[in-house]
């Protein structure tokens, strides 16, 4: 069976900079990827105070996560990001830059984008979830 989704954005709401509003699923295998932080398969942490080193670990995670399942992140239809405020609001550029690196630009997957207070371990300035739909 083949999987079936549609990325769109209604002309009736704003236009989204770099994520769809809307994924619509008619078939395929669904695939939630937990949270990824920025630790190396040792669980030791990549760039301590380097946002865009530990974000670069985080995507490198997910795609891992991603190819176990079957799937890339070109079955990615959610992702969810959990940013530390300790981490500049300029900082977006930085993931928008890295995201781009792995996901469809023309149809990227629907996003949500939100700074907390901290993440478990203090150190850790961003993680990732990802949800995806592969053939079934």
């Amino acid at each position: 069976m083949k999987r079936e989704v549609r990325l769109s954005s209604p002309e009736s709401l704003s236009k989204p900079i770099g994520y769809s509003h809307v994924a619509e699923i008619s078939s395929g295998k669904l695939v939630y990827i937990a949270g990824q932080v920025a630790l190396d398969r040792d669980g030791r942490l990549v760039g301590e105070n380097d946002f865009e080193r530990q974000l670069r670990q985080v995507f490198g995670n997910l795609d891992h996560a991603l190819k176990q399942a079957g799937c890339s992140f070109g079955d990615v239809v959610k992702l969810n990001y959990f940013c530390s405020d300790t981490v500049d609001a300029g900082s977006i550029s930085v993931v928008r830059a890295v995201r781009d690196e792995y996901v469809n630009k023309q149809q990227p997957p629907v996003s949500t984008f939100v700074y907390v207070p901290r993440l478990v371990r203090p150190e850790w300035l961003i993680e990732v979830e990802a949800v995806a739909i592969a053939p079934a």
